[in-house]
């Protein structure tokens, strides 16, 4: 029963796309357009169904006994690499992803649930830009240089309403992963990982490395003169899945408690995640070798050096990939009956789940793959981030029955150590400045929106690649309380 359970929310979850860029690192700025429009202040006040990624307990908060909430979000990631003079843009710069929500009163108590995006990253560059020709030849092998993390979860929160002007929330969290990647090293970046007296980004150990290093010259090996690059990829394109998938679970705690009429204080705490590996069947790598002919079978007599590219089909396996921790502390007050200001400290505890990203290839058994059939390749990229402190700044402003507008502003500082940054990664956004509004349709309709701005910010890599970001995003809802 567990089993099928778990299948039955994998294919309910892979048919709601959550691709997201980066923002708080790989962290949404903001769940739901209440709190985007508040700066993504979320912790201490009522903001929809959006409390089960906030605070659960804000839900105890909601007016009337039920309320469903359906949105539509837009992050419009804008970002650039550049070196030497070359540049390329993203053409991975539009990513929608819908929510859901759903929450009741019972009593003192309170349940419901919600599917949403938690966030991911993602960059798309075209084989025809610098980035497609990692080898800098005259002609471009024009290899698609993409990535795109997408994590979601769908959330069941209980809410009890304990008197005295405490409320305590809980959830219970399916989380799912998935990933796409296609990505070119250059010869001196595979050779810095697979060289221990350097490995500066990273390292790649194995017995497929192994069999390389015995033909690899520069390693004392003979037959393999050259290494123009060397190319993963595991993607399927799919806005809705990616293709290395994992699933898991979550959780999360929250209180709110009300010190009196418009005043309240709130704290949450988001558990690091319980993740399996992600994983694919079909993945595959390839190498682009100037080589001996004699040791690539080409006919010709040995000492004749010939460029050919060798691939090699296997399964790819991403190793312990989780989502952080996160910790906040929240406050919110309505001032008067126009004003409301809300505020909310957040520490997201990236060192602990980003030291490293790591991927093991393992090479299928068949004879297509030559003499690197069953062989086995783990490359880590190093990562070290740092964890990351997130100031949310909101205020609220009823200027009419029906019309409230907001604005706030999320300021944080990138998590990413230059050293460490990779450009299809860049998690780097600092600050956003948000707006929005809400309109009462009726008694029980109203909508939200929201917009945040995210200035560009740029930083240069260990490998000289400049990385530059800034985004334009948006969130609409629906809601329906009655």
């Amino acid at each position: 029963m567990q089993t099928i359970s778990r299948q039955l929310l994998f294919s309910v979850a892979v048919s709601f796309p959550v691709v997201a860029a980066a923002t708080n690192g790989m962290n949404m700025e903001a769940y739901g357009p209440i709190a985007l429009g508040m700066g993504g202040a979320s912790m201490a006040y009522d903001n929809g169904v959006a409390a089960v990624m906030n605070n659960p307990a804000t839900l105890s908060l909601m007016p009337g006994k039920k309320r469903l909430d359906v949105a539509l979000g837009k992050l419009g990631p804008n970002v650039e690499s550049s070196a030497s003079g070359a540049s390329a843009g993203s053409d991975g710069d539009a990513y929608y992803m819908p929510a859901v929500g759903w929450a009741k009163h019972y009593g003192e108590w309170t349940v419901g649930m919600g599917m949403f995006a938690q966030g991911g990253m993602g960059t798309d560059f075209s084989g025809d830009s610098f980035m497609g020709n990692p080898a800098q030849a005259a002609t471009s092998p024009a290899l698609e240089n993409r990535s795109e993390l997408s994590v979601g979860r769908i959330v069941f929160p209980v809410v009890y309403d304990v008197g005295n002007n405490w409320h305590f929330g809980a959830t219970v969290d399916f989380v799912w992963a998935g990933l796409d990647l296609k990505m070119a090293m250059s010869e001196s970046q595979f050779a810095d990982l697979a060289n221990p007296a350097s490995q500066q980004a990273g390292r790649v150990s194995g017995s497929l490395v192994d069999s390389f290093g015995v033909m690899y010259e520069p390693f004392g090996g003979t037959g393999v003169k050259t290494l123009d690059y060397a190319y993963f990829d595991y993607s399927n394109g799919s806005d809705y899945s990616g293709k290395a998938r994992g699933t898991g679970f979550g959780g999360k705690l929250g209180f709110v408690y009300e010190v009196e009429k418009g005043f309240n204080i709130a704290a949450g705490y988001h558990a690091k995640t319980w993740l399996n590996d992600l994983e694919t069947d079909e993945a595959s790598m390839q190498m682009a070798v100037n080589i001996d002919s004699g040791v690539a079978g080409g006919g010709a007599p040995s000492g004749t050096y010939i460029d050919t590219v060798i691939p090699v089909s296997g399964q790819m396996t991403v190793k312990d990939f989780q989502w952080p921790a996160m910790l906040a502390l929240g406050i919110s007050k309505q001032i008067n009956e126009r004003w409301q200001v809300a505020a909310d400290v957040k520490r997201i505890q990236w060192a602990d789940v980003m030291q490293d990203f790591t991927m093991v290839f393992s090479a299928d058994n068949v004879a297509s793959n030559g003499g690197f059939a069953g062989k086995e390749l783990t490359a880590t990229l190093f990562q070290n981030w740092n964890d990351q402190d997130v100031i949310s700044l909101g205020a609220a402003y009823q200027l009419n029955a029906d019309l409230v507008l907001r604005f706030g502003a999320n300021l944080s500082e990138n998590p990413v150590p230059n050293q460490y940054l990779n450009a299809l990664f860049p998690a780097v956004i600092e600050d956003h400045y948000t707006a929005g509004f809400a309109y009462a349709l009726s008694p029980s309709d109203g909508v939200n929106f929201a917009y945040s701005y995210a200035p560009e910010v740029s930083f240069t890599s260990a490998s000289g690649i400049i990385s530059s970001h800034s985004q334009s995003n948006w969130q609409l809802m629906f809601s329906r309380a009655w």
